[in-house]
């Protein structure tokens, strides 16, 4: 009785081991592939996309906020004023120009759209969404570079910073109030 139980056992697994390894052996062979890497990026290319999407032109092309961008004179600057307590600023030429960043090198343009601070030493204001491109990784910060660098260049010489309670503010310009007493800094905690 041993013996049958053995031989019955044996068999059932030959019954269904012989099956799956014929199975394994008959299905199409699959060799193991690797996806192919992704083609690289144009640098230019993306700084275009990253320009667009960061919303560079909305101040620093000529004729975005009249709903009739110049794209002839793409991020050439503007002549639209910003006004806060910080004065008037207009948006600058990024175009590499003599009147825009042409003299600039790729570490000065980057230090200044992460900082804020221009290669002369001063300070853009905070308008410019500075403290926001900080967090850009090198990558992209290069990529901007890149594509600001391979725009005609414009020749434009804008307005210069007008300060507090200036009255030139020229023809047309946002005004940012003084914050409220909820938005003003408190200063440090008191220990």
């Amino acid at each position: 009785m041993m013996r049958w139980t053995r031989w019955t056992a044996a068999i059932l697994m030959l019954a269904v081991f012989v099956p799956a390894m014929l199975t394994l052996a008959c299905a199409p062979q699959q060799t193991a592939t690797t996806n192919p890497a992704p083609p690289p990026v144009d640098p230019v290319k993306r700084g275009e996309y990253l320009t667009t999407i960061m919303n560079c032109n909305d101040c620093h092309t000529p004729g975005y906020f009249y709903g009739a961008p110049d794209y002839s004179r793409k991020l050439s600057g503007s002549e639209v004023g910003w006004t806060g307590p910080w004065g008037t600023a207009y948006a600058r030429n990024l175009t590499p120009d003599s009147t825009g960043i042409g003299a600039w090198t790729e570490d000065q343009i980057i230090h200044t759209i992460r900082t804020g601070n221009t290669p002369d030493g001063r300070q853009l204001a905070p308008i410019m969404p500075y403290v926001n491109f900080a967090a850009l990784n090198d990558e992209d910060a290069h990529a901007i570079v890149a594509y600001l660098k391979s725009l005609t260049p414009v020749h434009h010489v804008n307005k210069p910073l007008a300060p507090p309670g200036s009255k030139d503010l020229g023809p047309s310009h946002f005004i940012v109030p003084p914050p409220p007493a909820w938005d003003v800094p408190k200063g440090p905690p008191k220990s």
